[in-house]
């Protein structure tokens, strides 16, 4: 089948490559030139897992090419997949600006009258894009005096970044929006690879399907921030939140996904998404106090690993040095998009100290966000950080932080302390290696009730 994806980001680039894995003919369009060359000389924007072999062999057989040619996109695919960034506005709502340019540009280019053309709107929307979507098409078409029929469908992705590859392939669930059946049919067909084991498919109207998108991701967050709250108390209280975890996860009615504690969310997803359900709500005049809840609690605990780094150092921590392990929102990716380093950094920048930081994919991308900064030095690898450092802060769980050496970690660190907002460590086996270990609801304590 005929693919056209708008948009080379995460969710365009992963589904332009899985869709063409399968045989699609897939060309991928962005705005972005210089993208679109790298793409187009090997380079892939970003880092996921599997996804730079798809892209090439996909690319190496002629079933995925990437443009900038609007006319060529638009009247190549049968299915027309708008996949670009809705971001934040200023009052927390979703930014529609680039869905609707992609919507005036399918109805400015379209021109064969004989194909009814199935547009399906993959990025994270409010209720209702749909038809603003289908408004703008219509909107072009009649300027230019066509009468082309169309489907708009509502297809709202579920990829784990740094999973974002499996996710696509063996998915939960398929969500189609749709406000007829036409387009059903054709619409089973192209997702039949991933759809064989089991029908995981779902059909409902579209803006439920779009509202499920953020209910799902607000769902999660609530998970995490619900069981940061329990963290932070139960240090308070001399409880091991670890041993809470294990209690509450093996109850199958709440489970082990998303209630590990640790320095707060982040990524290009729960963020925006729970802070454009709040603007959802507040627009028909619906006070989320729960959702709300979950903002504030993740507000707070992304300062968390700075408050214990500036109080243990009683409130002065000017000239200081701190090691920094992990940079990326989250293991096996290089995103730092509302990342819980970056509040750390700014915090420890802005009180004098200086940081050493490493993350195995996302020094790059740190070295972009923070330019030349002077008290900021991106080291090569884990151990490097450690030269020099007072102490050892760690925010992001790469496995390669699991088992380092302790012994080496010691000696290079000016004290042997760790703040661990992951809680990859034994407690009582860093008390037995002679180290100060805060983590999150176990370890040390700043403050005892």
């Amino acid at each position: 089948m005929r693919v056209t994806v708008f948009g080379s980001g995460y969710v365009g680039l992963v589904t332009a490559a899985c869709l063409a894995e399968t045989g699609n003919h897939v060309i991928c369009i962005d705005i972005d030139e210089k993208r679109i060359n790298d793409l187009n000389n090997g380079k892939i924007p970003i880092y996921e897992p599997g996804l730079e072999e798809i892209v090439f062999k996909a690319q190496a057989s002629g079933l995925l090419e990437f443009t900038t040619d609007h006319n060529r996109a638009v009247n190549h695919g049968l299915f027309q997949f708008i996949a670009v960034g809705t971001p934040p506005d200023e009052d927390g709502s979703a930014d529609l600006t680039y869905i609707l340019e992609v919507a005036n540009t399918i109805g400015s280019c379209l021109t064969d009258v004989n194909e009814r053309k199935i547009i399906i709107n993959k990025s994270t929307v409010p209720v209702g894009t749909c038809e603003k979507v289908t408004s703008a098409v219509e909107g072009r078409l009649s300027s230019r005096s066509l009468d082309i029929s169309f489907d708009v469908v509502s297809n709202p992705e579920f990829l784990k970044e740094g999973n974002a590859i499996s996710d696509f392939k063996k998915p939960d669930r398929i969500i189609f929006g749709v406000n007829n059946s036409r387009p059903i049919e054709l619409l089973h067909s192209l997702y039949e690879p991933f759809n064989r084991s089991n029908d995981r498919i779902i059909i409902m109207d579209q803006r439920s399907s779009e509202f499920t998108k953020y209910a799902a991701n607000a769902m999660l967050a609530t998970k995490i921030s619900f069981m940061n709250e329990l963290a932070n108390m139960a240090e308070l209280v001399g409880v091991d939140i670890e041993l809470v975890r294990k209690g509450m996860g093996s109850d199958n009615r709440i489970g082990y996904h998303f209630i590990y504690p640790g320095c707060g969310y982040g990524g290009s997803c729960f963020p925006k998404d729970v802070k454009a359900l709040i603007n959802i709500g507040q627009e028909v005049g619906f006070e989320a106090d729960i959702i709300k809840s979950v903002e504030s609690v993740n507000i707070k605990q992304k300062k968390l690993i700075f408050e214990k780094i500036y109080s243990h150092f009683n409130e002065n921590i000017n000239n200081r040095t701190v090691a920094l392990w992990g940079l990326s929102f989250k293991p096996n990716t290089n995103d730092m998009r509302e990342a819980p380093s970056k509040n750390l950094i700014e915090l420890l920048l802005e009180k004098g100290c200086k940081i050493r930081a490493y993350d195995p994919i996302a020094n790059y991308e740190a070295r972009r966000c923070y330019g030349m900064e002077e008290n900021l030095t991106i080291c090569d690898n884990a151990m490097s950080t450690l030269k020099g450092a007072d102490v050892l802060s760690i925010v992001t769980e790469w496995r390669e932080f699991n088992s380092p050496d302790f012994i080496k970690v010691k000696q290079l660190l000016k004290e042997p302390t760790i703040f661990d907002g992951r809680n990859l460590y034994d407690p009582k086996l860093m008390k037995k290696l002679g180290f100060r270990y805060y983590a999150i609801g176990r370890g040390d304590s700043i403050k005892k009730v």
